[in-house]
């Protein structure tokens, strides 16, 4: 999942529960209107190949290092700030659907991932 700054679900993609998914990450960035100026990623997406995409792009990676990996420069709002998808995500399992995954194929769970954002986004709007 890419979620803006404010924490806001901007695209999704599924991968198989016993898949990692780093390779989806480099689709899921293609798919945006722009370049952004951050890309913020949890441990998980530690990988200087994809740190290198990153700046291929003309974006500046703030993905933590692994406890193996020597340290990475990294701003420190990345440490407080880093969790954005995982508050998301948290807010998206509140739907029961989402949470259990009923829904028997990818295509009708991803639908229900469009409508869970959608009425975050919503409730995220002023007045909402």
């Amino acid at each position: 999942m890419i979620a803006d700054s404010t924490g806001r679900a901007v695209s999704f993609s599924l991968a198989p529960g016993q898949a990692h998914e780093l390779p989806h990450a480099i689709p899921l960035l293609a798919t945006l209107p722009g370049v952004p100026f951050w890309v913020v990623g949890d441990r998980g997406y530690s990988s200087h190949a994809f740190r290198e995409h990153v700046w291929n792009l003309g974006a500046r990676p703030a993905i933590l290092s692994k406890s193996n990996e020597a340290p990475v420069a990294c701003p420190s709002w990345v440490y407080t700030n880093g969790n954005r998808v995982e508050r998301l995500w948290a807010r998206l399992k509140e739907w029961r659907a989402v949470a259990t995954r009923y829904e028997k194929t990818a295509s009708s769970f991803l639908g229900v991932l469009h409508l869970a954002a959608t009425m975050d986004w919503i409730k995220s709007q002023p007045g909402g």
